[in-house]
């Protein structure tokens, strides 16, 4: 159910082979051998129930981002000039500055989003220099805002898609972030995912009028796990992916929500924020927007040993 905005091509990472004993695997809660869930999957790594960033390693991940938000302003025309080293760990906006440019980049302003392959009335191009920005909200809480709309004269959807650099081309780990829709308006989706190689997968995923759900499409095809929510985009909900070798599992607010075992990924992917014109349902009126608010983004590694 994601999307492709632009051919991909992933570097490979070096890997480094790694068996799991099965009795460790049951400790830390990592996936056993045989690939049946182990005792420990009730909760995701981090037992994440706070509201708050979490910060430091846990279970089987070591933390490589964690932004709140709370540092410089980032305002809409700085994710500007992002085609530099486009879809690789070097890719960057040459709009953003200091740390923003060092931990972030967009895709591209003009690429296409995922509707305009799909027949749909309503499509998307993806503008982060007028969708994307960083600041305080009323209450201080530092955010990043992506605002998506339509123009008056009924031209294509304003979409935006954000890559975390920290964690691009990366093999395994955990995702995490805490995100709500502040202004809710039919046409508009996100799809949050790892893609390439013929393998995919998606998390949250849906309209922002429906509910949170997952997907994961097996590497070498057949039939998709789908695992719809009751959660609504307009709460405040704190969503996680854990993909480890065989195994990747979903989350919403530390509770599990789907797993899946069935051909998971084992090469370099990078996780996409993406956010567009929807797929389902009414397209986006003219003049119309909507918001999605992050509080925070959280990225972890793997930890082999």
């Amino acid at each position: 159910m994601g999307s492709h905005a632009a051919p991909h091509h992933h570097r490979k990472a070096f890997l480094v082979a790694s068996a799991v004993v099965l009795t460790a695997a049951g400790l830390l809660g990592l996936p056993r051998a045989d690939g049946a869930p182990a005792a420990a999957d009730a909760a995701d790594a981090c037992r994440t129930t706070s509201v708050n960033l979490p910060r430091g390693d846990c279970g089987p991940f070591w933390q490589v981002l964690a932004e709140d938000f709370n540092g410089d302003v980032v305002p809409l025309g700085a994710f500007s000039d992002c085609e530099h080293d486009v879809d690789t760990s070097a890719a960057y906006c040459g709009g953003l500055s200091g740390s923003y440019r060092d931990n972030w980049w967009a895709y591209p302003t003009g690429w296409r989003d995922t509707a305009n392959d799909r027949g749909r009335d309503v499509v998307g191009v993806y503008h982060p220099e007028d969708t994307v920005s960083v600041g305080p909200a009323a209450d201080g809480d530092g955010r990043m805002t992506i605002r998506m709309w339509r123009p008056a004269d009924g031209g294509p959807v304003h979409a935006a898609a954000v890559v975390p650099r920290a964690v691009m081309e990366m093999a395994y780990g955990k995702y995490s972030a805490r995100i709500k829709v502040t202004k809710v308006a039919p046409g508009y989706k996100s799809a949050w995912l790892h893609y390439g190689g013929g393998c995919e997968m998606d998390h949250p995923e849906g309209e922002w009028t429906g509910s949170l759900t997952a997907f994961h499409h097996p590497c070498g095809g057949g039939e998709q796990g789908s695992f719809p929510g009751s959660d609504d985009w307009t709460e405040w909900h704190t969503v996680s992916t854990e993909w480890t070798p065989g195994h990747v599992r979903f989350f919403v607010d530390g509770r599990q929500i789907g797993q899946d075992t069935r051909e998971v990924p084992d090469q370099p992917l990078s996780w996409v924020l993406q956010n567009e014109s929807a797929l389902e349902g009414p397209g986006a009126a003219p003049g119309s927007s909507a918001q999605l608010d992050i509080t925070w983004v959280a990225a972890y590694a793997y930890d082999w040993g």
